[in-house]
């Protein structure tokens, strides 16, 4: 579905969300760039976030520990996730936390991950990955 022809009308609800996912991680990047806390990040932005944003990059900050070590037992063996570019552990940790939520379905949340993987990936293989890996989390269920 394409933006509507005046600029300044608000995105569709695909496309909102979309945005929030990507705003998401790099809300969790800068954090983790930073070597500081997500609230931090949080309390420095001038503009208003997405609430879905917010939701997504809050949910995978206080879930951190439990989803990487889900995100381990779905690697390959001798990978581990701080092996993993940062844009690409965080997209994926993100990624198993909107499967477990389930309010969107789940080839919905594969395409958007794999979709971030090749904007935001370490590799031209970023999105090859995310997909694996997030496929495999969706047969372990």
């Amino acid at each position: 579905m394409s933006r509507p022809s005046d600029p300044f009308a608000a995105p569709d609800e695909p496309t909102r969300r979309r945005e929030a996912r990507q705003r998401s991680v790099e809300l969790l990047y800068e954090a983790e760039m930073k070597s500081c806390e997500l609230a931090d990040v949080l309390a420095e932005q001038v503009a208003d976030l997405d609430p879905f944003a917010l939701e997504l990059a809050t949910g995978v900050a206080a879930r951190r520990a439990e989803l990487t070590e889900r995100l381990a037992g779905l690697l390959a063996e001798g990978w581990t996730p701080q092996r993993l570019g940062v844009c690409d552990r965080l997209i994926m940790l993100q990624g198993l936390l909107e499967l477990e939520r389930g309010d969107a379905p789940a080839a919905v949340v594969l395409n958007e991950a794999i979709e971030l993987a090749h904007r935001l990936g370490a590799t031209d293989r970023s999105g090859a990955l995310t997909n694996g890996v997030l496929a495999a989390a969706l047969d372990s269920r």
